[in-house]
């Protein structure tokens, strides 16, 4: 077995993301559950920003996903996620950008929290913050179907990226919440792909190791730290 360790909390979108990456890749690792570490100088070791995944292969620990999932992907033997051919490439970095900019923080940060998140906790939602979110939200779906338009099966054509990875636990997330389930649907070629993802076996494997879903207890946090003002 890999001496290989990934740290977070089970719902994290990121710690998903690089779980998927992991066991896309067929790498044995060990989950730490950082719930109850994560404002403690024990986790801060490990991440400064006292945020999540970090990740540590031997002696070398690293934070921050974009980071974990290259090196993963540098490292470790087998067939690789990263595309050879330079535009695939950079296709691939284009989507994990758009992930990061303009898929997450609307879907997860602003509606999912909101909507999933804080009422978990018997923290009121901020509808504000969720109409707010919602046409930045639209728009990045609607860039999506239009590339996935020509029939592709992945983001960057015939074979499953590091992008296709990135995408898929934001766009669960989102499904969960009431706008979620309203919107996805006029979207054909987005839930054409996120049913294609879903069956993979690689997503089906890590679906399955998942705990039953709970409360995050450590966002009551958010709501004095990070929660965007409506």
């Amino acid at each position: 077995m890999s001496n290989v360790t990934l740290f977070g909390f089970p719902r994290s979108t990121f710690v998903k993301v690089v779980g998927l990456i992991l066991t896309a890749r067929n790498i044995e690792y060990r989950f730490h559950d950082t719930e109850d570490e994560m404002y403690l100088p024990i986790h801060l070791g490990r991440h400064p920003f006292g945020r999540v995944p970090a990740l540590q292969h031997d002696d070398f620990m690293l934070y921050e996903t974009n980071a974990i999932v290259a090196y993963v992907d540098d490292v470790f033997p087998g067939p690789k996620l990263t595309p050879d051919d330079p535009r695939k490439r950079a296709r691939m970095n284009q989507w994990i950008g758009n992930l990061n900019w303009y898929f997450y923080p609307e879907m997860i940060y602003h509606i999912g929290h909101e909507r999933g998140v804080y009422p978990e906790l018997g923290i009121p939602g901020n509808d504000l913050i969720v109409q707010r979110a919602l046409p930045k939200a639209t728009r990045a779906l609607e860039v999506m179907e239009k590339e996935l338009s020509d029939g592709r099966p992945f983001l960057v054509g015939d074979a499953v990226t590091m992008a296709d990875y990135f995408l898929l636990p934001t766009l669960f997330g989102f499904e969960l919440t009431p706008e979620g389930k309203q919107l996805l649907p006029k979207f054909p070629a987005v839930t054409a792909w996120d049913n294609r993802m879903d069956a993979l076996p690689t997503v089906v494997r890590f679906n399955a190791s998942l705990p039953p879903r709970a409360p995050i207890q450590h966002a009551r946090e958010w709501v004095h730290h990070h929660r965007p003002a409506a």
